[in-house]
């Protein structure tokens, strides 16, 4: 992190620190200035993961254009390998929707039956009046 900075550099600024900021606020200068750069790392990796996300991606849809000019047939691994790929992630997109539907066939969803219970009153209605009042 410190690659150009030695250790009399930092203890020459942390000296500087503590004549400039004093003992009551250094530490919590320190502790703001490594949240920002905890902060910016985090920024920088996400970034970065979000890249190489997309790289992989065009390297996929080049790989599937390759195959698709090629028929489907007679593929190297690599095509091979970016297809197989492809297909996993196709079945893991619909997979949960598959054991939705597999888990309840032919009868109707716990939310659905739990709806249909709340609607329907379990308490007694109280009688209408008649309208003969006599004062």
């Amino acid at each position: 992190m410190f690659d150009g900075i030695g250790f009399m550099e930092l203890l020459l600024i942390g000296v500087l620190g503590l004549v400039v900021l004093g003992p009551e606020r250094l530490p919590v200068a320190v502790r703001s200035i490594t949240g920002w750069i905890r902060a910016m790392k985090r920024m920088a990796n996400s970034v970065k993961d979000e890249l190489e996300q997309e790289l992989k991606i065009e390297q996929l849809h080049a790989d599937l254009k390759k195959a698709e000019s090629k028929g489907l047939s007679n593929l190297s691994p690599e095509l091979q390998e970016s297809i197989d790929q492809l297909r996993e992630a196709a079945q893991s997109v619909n997979r949960p929707y598959q054991v939705e539907d597999s888990k309840y066939p032919a009868q109707e969803s716990p939310k659905a039956e739990a709806a249909v219970e709340e609607k329907t009153p379990a308490t007694e209605t109280a009688p209408k009046p008649t309208g003969t009042d006599t004062k």
